[in-house]
């Protein structure tokens, strides 16, 4: 069964809300790195049992990218929690069980970014390479043998994950061909919703 990777909280202004969060949950998020050539970069949070918020914008230190950025960043007025990611072992194999089942993840490919130490980390993803990655199916993340990001993260503890749509039904058959579990209520529009437990009190991110 797949796990809960990461959620992506997206945003046209990096540093204004990295710096919203810190004070919603009274603690600081950490700098991630950049995404050579998508013309982003993060900044993580925990959320315990190893799954984390990834705060991501447009990174000022490169120059424009030749396609638009993912997660729909470009196209955003203000921070909206836009997706999540399910960790995978063998990735390959969860994409062609999904197709027979009557999903298509899309190809993985691989990533890497720098940290702030001077490390590398790698990883196969399954994220849209021309148009990003939104909605509540998420993509899928294999990172391989490389230490995955929650490690040693400050936390803010996840209390619930609840997404709502006015198509339950296509949403649900895509999450069960891969595996993924999150209950998805009838609403008049799509949307994800995160509870986190901050310092002083619980926090939603919408």
């Amino acid at each position: 069964m797949p796990s809960l990777d990461h959620l992506v909280l997206a945003t046209p202004d990096l540093a204004s809300t990295t710096a919203h969060i810190a004070r919603l949950t009274g603690t600081e998020p950490v700098p991630g790195g950049a995404h050579p050539g998508l013309g982003t970069r993060n900044h993580l949070l925990g959320l315990g049992q190893g799954a984390y918020l990834e705060i991501v914008g447009p990174d000022p230190d490169q120059p424009e990218p030749d396609r638009p950025r993912p997660f729909g960043i470009d196209e955003l007025s203000e921070a909206r929690l836009v997706t999540w990611a399910v960790q995978v072992r063998d990735i390959d194999a969860v994409v062609s069980a999904a197709r027979q089942a009557g999903h298509d993840t899309g190809e993985p490919w691989e990533m890497s970014r720098r940290t702030p130490d001077g490390g590398t980390l790698d990883w196969r993803l399954t994220l849209d390479r021309d148009r990003g990655h939104t909605g509540l199916v998420p993509f899928l993340i294999d990172w391989g043998e490389t230490a995955h990001p929650s490690a040693d993260l400050p936390e803010v503890p996840l209390i619930s994950l609840e997404a709502t749509s006015p198509e339950p039904e296509p949403v649900e058959g895509a999450l069960k061909a891969i595996g993924a579990n999150l209950q998805i209520k009838p609403g008049l529009r799509t949307s994800l919703s995160a509870t986190v437990l901050g310092q002083t009190e619980l926090v939603v991110l919408s």
